[in-house]
C-alpha cells in the first residue's frame, strides 16, 4: 500500500481560502457513504491513529513533486487542527500536517477545504507528533456523525483482545470419506500472520445440508460456525483466502479426497460471498 512521505517545507498560501463549496463536501460525504465494511477494515488495520480533525491551511503541491498522482488529481499540502483522536495511543499535537490526494473539482481545480472536518487513516511520523504519513494517498474522509457511527464498531473489533489474526494462506487441507455414503469431513488449516491456529471445518452427513464453521483456538470444533458477513472473523476470510483451493495444499493424494477437498473448499468461498470494495 502506497504512504505519503512527508517532504521538506512547502510555502503556504498566503490569502485566507474560501470556506468548502457544498458540493465538494457533498461529494466527499457520498465517497464515505459508499464504503464497504471491508474499505473500513482495509484502512482501520492499517491505522495506528485514526484521528478527526479540522482543516486550516492548504497549499497545492506541485505535479514534478506529486509522484504516483493519479491524473484528475491534485496533492495538497494540509495544515490541521486536532479534534479528537477516535483511535490510537501514539503522541499527537494539536496542530497537524499532512499530504493528500484529492480530486480536482469541475474546473480542474483543486477544491477549497479551509474549514472541513475529516477523519484521517494515518501513521504516525517519529519523533513529530505534529507529522502525519496517511496509510493510503487517500485515507482522508469528510467527517459526519453518521460515518463515525460506522466507524467506530470496526475499530473496537479490531481492538478486542480476542480479534481474529490476519489471514494469509491456506497451509494444509485434508478431506476424510465416513463410512457412510455421503459421509465425509474436510478439514482446513489456514496460515496467518502470526502464526496463530485457525482451522475451518466442513461436515457432510447424509440426509443434511452441509455444514461448515471455522475455529480461531488450537482446538478443531466440528460444532463451529460460520461466520456472519459484516464481521471481522468474516472479513479475515472472505477477503483473504483464495478463489480456489491450491491443490499443493490438498494432502491426500487419493482423487476422490482431492475432489472432495476442492469441492468443500468452494462450498466455503461460495457461502463468504464477495468481499466487496470500493477503493482500488
Amino acid at each position: 500500500m502506497s504512504i505519503l512521505r512527508t517532504p521538506g517545507p512547502f510555502l503556504l498560501l498566503g490569502a485566507a481560502l474560501a470556506a468548502v463549496p457544498v458540493t465538494a463536501m457533498a461529494q466527499d460525504g457520498a465517497r464515505t457513504a459508499e464504503l464497504t465494511y471491508a474499505d473500513m477494515v482495509d484502512l482501520a488495520d492499517e491505522a495506528p491513529l485514526v484521528v478527526r480533525a479540522q482543516i486550516r491551511r492548504q497549499a497545492t503541491v506541485e505535479p514534478e513533486r506529486s509522484p504516483g498522482l493519479q491524473p484528475g488529481f491534485v496533492r495538497l499540502y494540509i495544515e490541521a487542527r486536532t479534534s479528537a483522536l477516535i483511535a490510537g495511543n501514539a503522541p499527537l499535537g494539536e496542530a497537524l500536517r499532512y499530504l493528500v490526494d484529492v480530486p480536482l473539482d469541475a474546473k480542474g481545480k483543486p477544491p477549497k477545504l479551509k474549514k472541513q472536518e475529516v477523519i484521517l487513516f494515518a501513521r504516525p511520523v517519529a519523533g513529530s507528533p505534529a507529522q502525519l504519513q496517511l496509510v493510503d494517498p487517500r485515507a482522508q474522509f469528510a467527517y459526519s456523525e453518521a460515518f463515525e457511527a460506522r466507524l467506530r464498531p470496526v475499530l473496537a473489533e479490531l481492538l478486542a483482545q480476542d480479534a481474529p489474526p490476519r489471514v494469509t494462506g491456506i497451509r494444509d487441507a485434508l478431506a476424510v470419506e465416513g463410512t457412510l455414503v455421503g459421509e465425509s469431513e474436510t478439514q482446513l488449516f489456514l496460515d496467518t500472520e502470526n502464526d496463530g491456529p485457525v482451522s475451518v471445518t466442513v461436515v457432510r452427513r447424509p440426509g443434511q445440508a452441509p455444514r461448515w464453521g471455522v475455529s480461531w483456538t488450537e482446538i478443531v470444533d466440528q460444532a463451529a460456525r460460520a461466520p456472519q458477513p459484516g464481521t471481522l472473523e468474516w472479513y479475515r476470510l472472505a477477503c483473504s483466502l483464495p478463489e480456489t483451493l491450491p491443490e499443493t495444499a490438498i494432502l491426500s493424494r487419493d482423487a476422490n479426497a482431492r475432489a472432495l477437498a476442492a469441492d468443500d473448499y468452494a462450498l466455503v468461498r461460495e457461502d463468504l460471498g464477495t468481499c466487496t470494495r470500493t477503493r482500488e
